[in-house]
């Protein structure tokens, strides 16, 4: 293996920082085959539908991105904001599924 290879490989695994668990999120997986990860602000679609096959063994069908703006808190007289984050939604092809919550 080539060194930029070995980079490449590296970059699947940070590239995902994890499942976005919600209601909407749920939904979305029974309904659609539809995932949602938080992924690292500079990925892109390829890298994207590249890191979850090869993580997970799908296939994948459509990643849609979508960035979420930061939100401004106030605690007391301190202000601050909760960090820019990116979500993206993974549909797979029929014929494959991926349980996180693990119900099934």
């Amino acid at each position: 293996m080539t060194t930029s290879m070995i980079i490449a490989q590296q970059r699947q695994f940070k590239l995902i920082k994890g499942p976005h668990v919600s209601e909407k999120a749920s939904v979305l997986a029974d309904k659609h085959r539809q995932l949602v990860f938080k992924v690292l602000l500079d990925a892109n679609k390829f890298e994207i539908k590249q890191a979850v096959e090869f993580l997970f063994n799908v296939k994948v069908s459509r990643v849609t991105l979508l960035n979420v703006k930061p939100k401004r808190r106030r605690f007391k007289q301190i202000e601050g904001s909760i960090k820019a984050w990116k979500k993206a939604y993974v549909t797979l092809q029929p014929g494959y599924d991926l349980d996180f919550i693990g119900t099934k």
